[in-house]
């Protein structure tokens, strides 16, 4: 534990339609520690619609130490087509500054692999900006490997819309 830190170990528990305003609070820390605030425009009620009613978007796990909310896994199930399997891709993991060295950032993505494992997953998946040499480093820490087989590309926006309209 980090020095002065005398509470409980954290649990880690699903997320619940209660837990939205952590999420998002979460989501606005992590955002805020890479140096992208203003790239947010969600809300609670988003995460509480996409997650909490059907269809559900997304799941989630939360870690939490004597009633605060302290780390995060948002996943979702993907399949994929090459493998003819079931994957799980993690959208963000985060743990808040105070809890930061306490092993959660591990615990969360390796709770997330067990919840898939158990649905029939085969791998999990996840992206992190290139520029976020902690995550990097984390990420390679606890033997996930880069891929550089694959770049990400993205439609958001005006060019999304544009592609909806022009088949």
């Amino acid at each position: 534990m980090k020095e002065g830190n005398t509470l409980a170990d954290p649990v880690i528990r699903p997320a619940v339609a209660s837990d939205v305003d952590d999420i998002h609070g979460l989501i606005l820390h992590l955002a805020a520690s890479t140096g992208h605030t203003g790239k947010i425009i969600s809300t609670p009620t988003d995460f509480l619609r996409s997650g909490f009613s059907e269809p559900v978007a997304f799941q989630a796990l939360i870690a939490e130490q004597a009633g605060q909310v302290i780390g995060l896994s948002l996943f979702f199930y993907t399949f994929s087509s090459w493998r003819g399997e079931l994957g799980v891709y993690v959208q963000d993991l985060v743990v808040a500054e105070q809890a930061r060295g306490l092993g959660l950032g591990r615990r969360l993505i390796c709770e997330t692999a067990r919840l898939a494992l158990g649905k029939g997953a085969s791998h999990l998946r996840l992206s992190v900006a290139s520029d976020n040499d902690i995550a990097v480093q984390f990420y390679d820490h606890i033997g996930l490997v880069a891929s550089d087989k694959e770049r990400i590309f993205e439609a958001e926006g005006l060019a999304f819309a544009q592609l909806a309209e022009n088949p």
